[in-house]
């Protein structure tokens, strides 16, 4: 068993908010803090958690009070049973970062936490000092991923057996297969990929129950609403583009150069969505960025928020 990662990375580990769900249901929200100062959140991608974060946290808290937390059904954070409406991600979001700061926050969003930073942020500009968000999934076509698609294809009652007979966990080899084959997609460098990285990557969704099946949720949900988007039906996609003009905070949209998700033309297109936004390009860096991209992605951060002056840094 590999150190837990929570108590080797934050002084108090791992802690836990309760917040009012989208649904009306108090559920507990994992989330680690380091560092002093302004409020900076960091927010996962779809099926990830905190863990993503792991070569941000220590450079941003010498600057700021960094707050990582696991969104509901991912990580550590609890997985309810019952179905998700669609949008409860941004109720949910506005509510942690009310319950764990009084001031305007510097927001950073990588995938679909990005887009979620994003509707939270038009819809509720008072809690945001600034926001960096990060290859994200605003334009899209399809899922991006073919496990994705796959899973999403499945009927969740089958996926909620499979979870809960824990066969996840028995075949956890086969897991850590799939999810180092889906790593290797969103790196720029896939070499450089550790077991360490695929274990805890995978490591909520081999131990908690659910955690399979609300990620399955999750897919078909995007799946419908990109669907819908492709369709001009409504859809939360293309509320959260209508949106934007209402963003009024500092912007900074980054994008990994060889991100084979989502094309760096979507970074420049949301950018001229933004008008006020800067937009940089990494160079050797893919999807993940946070992972993959670590020094290249918080300078980028910290130039940008010094730039902007949101702390005062020098």
């Amino acid at each position: 068993m590999l150190k837990d990662w929570w108590q080797s990375t934050f002084p108090k580990g791992r802690q836990t908010v309760t917040i009012t769900d989208a649904s009306g249901y108090p559920v507990q929200i994992a989330y680690g803090e380091k560092g002093r100062g302004k409020p900076l959140f960091l927010m996962h991608g779809i099926g990830s958690w905190s863990y993503n974060w792991r070569y941000s946290i220590d450079p941003l808290s010498q600057h700021f009070r960094v707050i990582c937390f696991d969104a509901k059904g991912h990580g550590f954070s609890d997985k309810p049973e019952y179905s998700e409406q669609i949008g409860h991600q941004i109720i949910e979001t506005k509510r942690i970062i009310e319950s764990l700061c009084n001031e305007p926050a510097i927001v950073v969003g990588q995938s679909l936490g990005a887009l979620i930073s994003l509707g939270v942020a038009a819809e509720y500009p008072e809690l945001f000092a600034s926001l960096i968000a990060i290859n994200v999934p605003i334009f899209p076509e399809r899922l991006p991923n073919r496990a994705m698609r796959l899973l999403s294809d499945l009927p969740l009652d089958l996926v909620r057996i499979v979870d809960n007979l824990r066969l996840a966990k028995l075949f956890a080899p086969l897991v850590w297969t799939a999810v180092a084959i889906e790593r290797r997609e969103v790196l720029a460098n896939p070499d450089e990929m550790t077991f360490e990285e695929v274990y805890w990557a995978s490591y909520p969704y081999l131990e908690f129950p659910n955690g399979i099946t609300k990620f399955a949720e999750e897919l078909q949900q995007s799946a419908k609403e990109i669907e819908r988007l492709l369709k001009n039906e409504p859809n939360i996609i293309s509320k959260i583009q209508n949106n934007l003009i209402k963003i009024t905070c500092p912007t900074l949209i980054l994008w990994g150069e060889q991100d084979n998700w989502f094309s760096v033309k979507n970074g420049e297109k949301l950018h001229a969505c933004l008008p006020s936004s800067r937009l940089k390009i990494i160079s050797n860096c893919g999807h993940d960025a946070a992972a993959g991209s670590p020094k290249a992605l918080n300078a980028a951060i910290l130039e940008f928020l010094r730039d902007t002056d949101v702390m005062g840094l020098a």
